[in-house]
């Protein structure tokens, strides 16, 4: 668990594979004046990331490694997070999985965003399943991660409600914008 000292933020990286809405949320909340994180760097698995945008437009370093050989890509952003001196990683929509050894170095450091209340629908497809198995809630988990997928301690979590107009798309919408404020609140929880 990492402590905020004094007033210095604490120095975080986003990791990030698409369009990177939770990341832009991420940004302007460590804009905050009592907001605990700086956000330093941004690190995708493509190239293609729309999210990388957010790196010219709030002038924050960013580092793409493609993930073919993960090892590799691990020990590069290993070394370059080690460089650039970040003590907290968000995964927001990261859609590669991060190795034992890697998650080693960072315990209790690394946190992540499921859109789901999980320990239900782990992995992908949450919103299909919650739909299917005529769920009446479904929501958003912020988490801390440990080498098994989507499994590690729960920090915070948020219901939202299913219609029956509802389609994965529709849900999808719903639950992103509380992911947006659960994200926000998670990381005042772990930094206060």
């Amino acid at each position: 668990m990492v402590k905020l000292t004094g007033l210095k933020k604490i120095k975080t990286a986003v990791f990030i594979s698409g369009t990177g809405s939770n990341l832009k949320n991420l940004i302007q909340f460590s804009k905050i004046k009592n907001s605990p994180i700086s956000i330093d760097l941004i690190f995708s698995n493509t190239s293609k990331a729309k999210g990388l945008k957010f790196s010219n437009q709030f002038n924050i370093k960013k580092y793409v490694s493609s993930f073919k050989d993960s090892k590799i890509s691990e020990a590069k952003i290993l070394n370059l997070l080690n460089k650039d001196n970040i003590k907290f990683i968000c995964l927001a929509g990261f859609m590669k999985i991060l190795s034992k050894n890697f998650i080693k170095k960072f315990t209790g450091k690394i946190v992540n965003i499921h859109p789901s209340l999980l320990p239900k629908y782990r992995g992908l497809d949450t919103h299909t399943k919650a739909i299917q198995n005529k769920d009446k809630v479904a929501g958003c988990t912020v988490h801390f991660v440990i080498a098994k997928l989507d499994s590690g301690k729960i920090i915070l979590q948020k219901e939202v409600k299913i219609t029956e107009k509802d389609t994965p798309t529709s849900l999808a919408k719903k639950v992103l914008r509380q992911e947006h404020k659960l994200y926000r609140a998670a990381i005042k929880k772990i930094f206060t």
